[in-house]
């Protein structure tokens, strides 16, 4: 089976490590996958970049410039909509003629507009849409938070500097509704339950097909290792209990990093030992600028994009946290549970199908900085040996990359075979 795998990029970004992970797991199936994105990083032969890279960066350019003027000139949420008002078109390329089946992923950014998904929805060939955050059915946001206008139509969009009934929001959810309009054989994949029940409740998607499917991670790389040595090679301390963050832009507000410094500062407090056996290591974009206001000992380790370097990092630290605001169903937990890492997270999201809690993780209660610091004692305080197992059979039995990619190779069938008429 020919299969284009369709990405904006190919690094950088949980929907990019998701998609290089389920075409690696395809192809060690057997199968025939294809990747395209916009712009090409590294040399492997199955990943195609687009020859007219420049064409994108003006489209990536133009459509920046269109947000950024209609806020007024405000950098405000400048990265928390897309409009896909720019795009190149994929349909004429040759990779996209030869595939039997195109598996969209985050498609923004400039890489395709309204105009260039209504060619890919509207050609012949079946087409898998995985969402990994909630563009696709709403507006324009990724992330509506507690806004619920999806399950009407959008419109007085809060990320808009002109909101109104008929804002932009309201326009581009108009132009979805139409895009949607008269598609064949189109199935949309949630990576959590959580994501496919908000889909399944928006107008936009009510009365399409929504299966939800997790992401791959390969259970052979992330596994459990000896803690000292991972210590020793990373040169990080060996007498204390170390708290791992870890996200693509590390200040990003959404990412909740004020949530974890005030729940340490809070354990600091009541017992100041802490301090002296707690640190925190920092993984990310800009984690040097947010390791000085830390109340412990913070050690930032910058942007790690090798996948080996990362695993040695989870085998270093005792317990991982993440408290997001909002997440659909991060790679950094699957990660995290596959190397037998406990985590401590907010219950948002898809988190909750994530972590058993208090057999295998802790769910504290979303923005409570203080239930946060109950859940890291718990986890700190918890048998080490036993959150080792508990954590690593749950990522095999769930995550591992033949699994999930079997369960794609399924529905492609489906879809080829019967069209419209798809179950999970």
């Amino acid at each position: 089976m020919k299969i284009l795998i369709v990405n904006t990029s190919n690094r950088g970004g949980g929907a990019a490590i998701a998609a290089v992970r389920l075409k690696t797991a395809l192809l060690n199936l057997g199968e025939k996958p294809r990747m395209l994105v916009a712009t090409k990083e590294g040399n492997d032969f199955t990943t195609f970049g687009l020859k007219s890279a420049w064409r994108y960066k003006l489209c990536w350019a133009f459509e920046r410039l269109g947000i950024f003027l209609r806020q007024g000139l405000s950098k405000a949420h400048l990265w928390d909509i897309d409009p896909a008002t720019h795009g190149v078109d994929i349909t004429a390329l040759p990779e996209f003629k030869e595939a039997d089946i195109i598996h969209l992923h985050w498609v923004n950014q400039g890489f395709l507009s309204f105009k260039i998904l209504n060619k890919v929805l509207h050609s012949s060939k079946p087409v898998v849409w995985t969402m990994h955050d909630a563009w696709t059915f709403t507006g324009l946001c990724h992330s509506p938070l507690e806004c619920t206008a999806f399950r009407r139509e959008c419109g007085n969009c809060m990320l808009l500097r002109r909101a109104g009934q008929n804002d932009w929001s309201h326009r581009l959810w108009r132009r979805k509704q139409a895009l949607l309009e008269g598609t064949g054989r189109l199935v949309f994949v949630a990576c959590s339950r959580w994501l496919a029940d908000m889909a399944r409740s928006s107008t936009l998607l009510a009365d399409r097909t929504v299966v939800d499917i997790p992401n791959p991670i390969d259970t052979h790389l992330f596994t459990p290792g000896d803690k000292e040595q991972a210590r020793m090679l990373l040169g990080l301390p060996q007498g204390k209990s170390l708290i791992l963050f870890s996200a693509y832009s590390v200040n990003a507000p959404i990412k909740g990093l004020t949530y974890l410094r005030e729940a340490l500062a809070q354990m600091a407090e009541a017992e100041p030992s802490v301090r002296d056996r707690v640190a925190v290591v920092l993984t990310g974009r800009g984690a040097e600028q947010m390791a000085e206001p830390m109340p412990v000992e913070a050690i930032p380790m910058g942007y790690v994009t090798d996948p080996k370097r990362m695993a040695l990092i989870y085998n270093a630290v005792d317990a991982f946290c993440l408290p997001s605001l909002q997440e659909n169903l991060p790679n950094t937990i699957m990660e995290a549970k596959a190397c037998g890492v406990p985590t401590v997270a907010f219950r948002v999201g898809g988190i909750p199908q994530m972590i058993d809690h208090r057999v295998d993780g802790y769910l504290a209660e979303p923005k409570d900085a203080a239930d946060l610091a109950q859940g890291l004692r718990w986890v700190l305080a918890a048998d080490a040996a036993s959150m080792r197992q508990l954590n690593r059979a749950a990522a095999v039995e769930q995550y591992s990359e033949a699994r999930v990619a079997e369960r794609y190779l399924k529905l492609y069938q489906q879809l080829i075979d019967h069209g419209k008429s798809v179950a999970d």
